[in-house]
């Protein structure tokens, strides 16, 4: 995920529902992030987002541009223009960064991953912002596209 921009998580309020419900002034259009009483703030992710609206449900997407060409082979470059990618289909809902409430990365290389955490987090906040929704990373044996480096899926919810 990338890098520590813990400080810019969107602040929880003083109170918190309870059982897991969001109370009416959390239902607020813009994705609100859960973060449990004494839970260490996670880097560069929620986690968890409650949000009301139209969910938008993004497949996952690689670093290949509107032409179906890879602008650039190594990781950093393709995750910018995967998370570009997902902001031009988002568009077509009305949504933008701000409504996007989950993103799953999958890599083929965890150390590769790992190794370009800074670069990335630079990358993610460029397109992105300082909006950190819920994040998971699986490494997968292959993608099918021959020279896909990572594939990131998004789910949004838009008001």
């Amino acid at each position: 995920m990338p890098d520590d921009q813990s400080e810019n998580l969107t602040p929880c309020p003083p109170s918190h529902p309870g059982k897991g419900e969001a109370s009416a002034s959390q239902q607020a259009p813009v994705p609100y992030i859960l973060q449990p009483p004494g839970w260490p703030r996670p880097s560069g992710y929620s986690p968890g987002v409650v949000a009301t609206g139209r969910q938008v449900f993004i497949s996952g997407q690689i670093g290949w541009d509107e032409r179906g060409h890879f602008p650039a082979l190594d990781f950093v470059g393709q995750a910018r223009q995967a998370l570009r990618n997902i902001l031009t289909i988002l568009a077509e809902a009305g949504g933008g960064p701000e409504h996007i409430t989950r993103l799953t990365w999958y890599v083929v290389d965890k150390q590769e991953y790992m190794a370009c955490g800074r670069d990335l987090g630079i990358a993610y906040r460029a397109v992105i912002g300082a909006h950190y929704p819920a994040m998971t990373v699986v490494q997968v044996a292959a993608l099918l596209e021959e020279h896909a480096r990572v594939e990131i899926e998004a789910t949004a919810v838009v008001p």
